[in-house]
């Protein structure tokens, strides 16, 4: 049987998810929805590379990467990191520092510092295994992703 790419993309966006920037040294900058927790000992995640996207080879290089969890209202910084712009211009609207040798967005709802433990080959794209080093949270509400669209918790 063959899945139509289309239908396949309508049917997983059913699932709500919370949206992320993964950045890494360079600077270097991705929005994902395809991050997970794996493992509470030692502390992982998962992060997924579309395999042409131009932060993968950074965090193949330095072998570290950031997962900064948007809050609801960022859904424009959502947009910039999920366009074709080069890093300087994705960066040079917002504020951010480096924390364990990453850069951190500073008013996302929480962040993760990683270190690369695995990247496995997956299709169209490379599944990011990291060791979260060092983590942050705030208060506010999550920015969600659903059929196609940035949603609230109150939606």
């Amino acid at each position: 049987m063959t899945v139509e790419q289309r239908r396949f993309r309508d049917v997983v966006g059913t699932f709500p998810t919370g949206v992320t920037v993964v950045t890494a040294p360079g600077p270097a900058g991705l929005t994902t929805n395809a991050f997970t927790s794996v493992s509470l000992e030692p502390p992982l995640v998962l992060v997924c590379f579309d395999n042409t996207s131009r932060t993968l080879p950074a965090v193949r290089e330095c072998r570290r990467f950031a997962v900064n969890v948007l809050r609801a209202g960022q859904e424009e910084l959502a947009t910039l990191f999920a366009s074709k712009a080069v890093a300087e211009e994705k960066f040079a609207s917002v504020t951010h520092t480096v924390e364990h040798g990453v850069p951190v967005l500073d008013d996302a709802l929480a962040w993760m510092a990683c270190e690369v433990v695995d990247l496995v080959d997956a299709g169209d794209h490379t599944i990011g295994i990291g060791r979260v080093n060092a983590l942050e949270a705030s208060e506010g509400e999550p920015l969600l992703f659903v059929r196609g669209a940035y949603r609230t918790v109150a939606d």
